[in-house]
């Protein structure tokens, strides 16, 4: 449905992307993840037409609507768009800004599309108020609809879920999903919020220096980083230190564990090893010794800050309702079936 391929895009003497590409397959919902200035707002904006790519070609449906040499006007592309500020009109009704976009259709089709999309989004009994008599959660389920009414072959969101309190985006995130799917709408989104983003996707694709340093889905992001950058942007974790054996596995102060399939490092070759907080947990049987250093209440889990013998931390994540004494010792094992790694010298170059 979306083929971004090598768009470079330069604000005066700034490249902003540099050889941009991904592919988003009809149906899917993409994420774009990325750092401030790393390029994925301006993505969004060149596949909705509100700029130029300076090299490379955006295709929607089969059509290519961007090149340097020629670009389709926003409105003539196959795309409707959610903004961070919902962009509602104030003096129409709920009902009114859905059908805004539909005065083609006769006046039975519109209502009955409007009446769908109301029972869709959850707000046929807000038909007929005005936005600002809405919460901001369903503000936006009202901009979702309006954009959706048209039958886009694709729908932009950019930041959707910005103004709204923390508590409420990760679950209107997952109704934003339930909405798109099932209208079978693919969507691509832009976020700073990865719990929103992991609610949300099919894909993500995390942006770095102006293009998509991983698209991948949120496990492969989260456990299986294909670089550096990734795996610091993604989640927690920490790195150990660690050496590639003779036979391919990886020493660490846990003992020998096997490499992630398809690494190839030579013996002898000093590696980070990465370790998220679900990595580990408690065992009273273990050799390994840690020392619970600080404890942090998340809510179902605590988040323990452990140190090793070999003076070391790493975190730990364990259930709230069965607390660590913080100042203990415990035994502590590794719970993954392989480990990602990456050459040492890779974190001075990454940061």
């Amino acid at each position: 449905m979306l083929i971004i391929d090598g768009v470079c895009k330069r604000f005066g003497a700034r490249k902003v992307l540099d050889g941009f590409s991904l592919q988003l397959e009809a149906g899917m919902i993409g994420c774009l993840l990325g750092p401030s200035g790393s390029g994925k707002t301006t993505a969004l904006r060149l596949v909705a037409g509100f700029e130029q790519p300076d090299a490379g070609t955006i295709t929607v449906a089969g059509v290519p609507v961007a090149t340097a040499e020629h670009s389709l006007p926003p409105y003539q592309r196959p795309i409707g768009m959610v903004f961070q500020d919902y962009g509602l009109f104030p003096h129409l009704t709920v009902a009114k800004n859905i059908a805004f976009g539909l005065r083609h259709l006769p006046r039975a089709a519109r209502a009955q599309r409007v009446a769908a999309l109301l029972a869709l989004v959850a707000l046929s009994e807000a038909a007929d108020a005005y936005p600002h008599e809405l919460s901001g959660g369903q503000q936006q389920r009202v901009a979702l609809a309006r954009s959706l009414a048209p039958r886009p072959k694709l729908l932009l969101l950019d930041e959707p879920f910005s103004n709204l309190d923390a508590t409420l985006r990760e679950h209107l995130a997952g109704e934003v999903r339930r909405i798109l799917k099932a209208e079978a709408v693919t969507a691509l989104v832009v976020t700073h919020d990865q719990s929103e983003a992991f609610a949300l996707a099919d894909q993500l694709g995390v942006v770095a220096e102006g293009r998509i340093a991983q698209w991948d889905s949120a496990y492969g992001l989260y456990h299986q980083p294909q670089s550096r950058f990734v795996a610091d942007f993604i989640g927690e974790g920490a790195f150990l230190p660690g050496t590639i054996t003779d036979n391919g596995m990886v020493a660490t102060p846990f003992g020998l564990l096997p490499c992630r399939p398809g690494t190839l490092l030579p013996a002898g070759r000093a590696v980070e090893v990465l370790l998220r907080p679900d990595d580990l947990a408690p065992d009273a049987t273990s050799p390994i010794a840690a020392t619970l250093e600080q404890a942090l209440f998340r809510g179902s889990t605590i988040r323990y800050t452990l140190r090793l013998p070999t003076g070391a931390t790493v975190l730990m994540d364990h259930p709230s309702h069965d607390p660590l004494p913080v100042g203990s010792q415990i035994g502590v094992r590794l719970d993954v079936r392989h480990v990602v790694v990456f050459p040492s010298e890779n974190r001075a170059e990454q940061r």
